[in-house]
C-alpha cells in the first residue's frame, strides 16, 4: 500500500530519497504557496517520517483538491 506524508518545505533537506518513491528535491510537488510538499512510500515507514501522519491515496487526493494545492485559474 502506498502512503503519503505532507512535509513543510523546510523539512526537504531531511528526506532520505533512497527510502521514498521520489528521486530528488526537484521531483517533489509543492503547494501553491511553496510552503509544503509531500513524499510517497510503500511498505514500512521510513525512519525520518516516523511520528508524522501518513495518508492513504484517497486522503491525499482530497488534500490536493483543496485551494492550497490546486488552482481553478486556467492561466
Amino acid at each position: 500500500m502506498r502512503n503519503y506524508v505532507i512535509l513543510d518545505a523546510s523539512e526537504v533537506s531531511s528526506v532520505d530519497f533512497d527510502q521514498v518513491l521520489e528521486t530528488s528535491p526537484s521531483t517533489l510537488r509543492y503547494n501553491l504557496a511553496g510552503t509544503q510538499t509531500f513524499v510517497k512510500y510503500e511498505g514500512n515507514t521510513p525512519s525520518f517520517l516516523e511520528g508524522k501522519t501518513a495518508l492513504d491515496r484517497s486522503e491525499m487526493l482530497a488534500v490536493l483538491a483543496t485551494e492550497d494545492w490546486s488552482s481553478d485559474d486556467p492561466i
